[in-house]
């Protein structure tokens, strides 16, 4: 796309309510050629595809090599029509760093939105708690936490789906 196109669909989108990110990723590898692959893929099979993302694309840097490890930063800038899926891949891909570049001013959320984004958060947490525990504990401790832990979500759905607070429903 000519940088002419991309500065207007990034304009628009922003005017929408979209967010312009560069993320931060480092990487490592013992094979110096296996590291531009990887941020290729991190783009073109993990963040393209990913729920609100408009468009994305990457740099490099020059690997650096220490203790027989290859190691360098990528730099990926994306559009998201919202806020919101910001969160999501922060979670999914740790980013060591994440840099708001559009809009530059402010940006302004719904109470609703908000409490979405912080439900989003608290189950992604849970789906992490979850997998750390079944990785660690006994299967039957485990099991009990799992259930608890199902219940705890449902009680969450229940709760947003009744409307949540009467302060979120102004």
């Amino acid at each position: 796309m000519p940088k002419d196109d991309v500065e207007k669909v990034t304009a628009d989108a922003v005017a929408k309510g979209g967010v312009l990110v560069r993320f931060y990723f480092d990487m490592q590898h013992e094979e110096k050629d296996k590291l531009q692959p990887l941020l290729v893929n991190l783009v073109n099979d993990h963040l393209m595809k990913e729920a609100g993302v408009v468009y994305c694309y990457g740099a490099i840097e020059d690997p650096l090599e220490k203790d027989g490890v290859f190691i360098t930063s990528g730099t990926i800038t994306v559009l998201f029509d919202n806020f919101k899926p910001i969160l999501g891949v922060a979670f999914r891909y740790a980013p060591a760093g994440i840099e708001i570049l559009r809009p530059e001013k402010e940006m302004r959320f719904k109470v609703n939105e908000l409490q979405s984004m912080l439900m989003d958060i608290s189950q992604i947490s849970v789906g992490y708690s979850s997998f750390i525990l079944e990785k660690v504990l006994k299967k039957e401790d485990a099991d009990n936490i799992r259930r608890q832990l199902e219940n705890r979500s449902e009680l969450g759905k229940r709760f947003m789906g009744e409307g949540g607070t009467e302060e979120a429903k102004k």
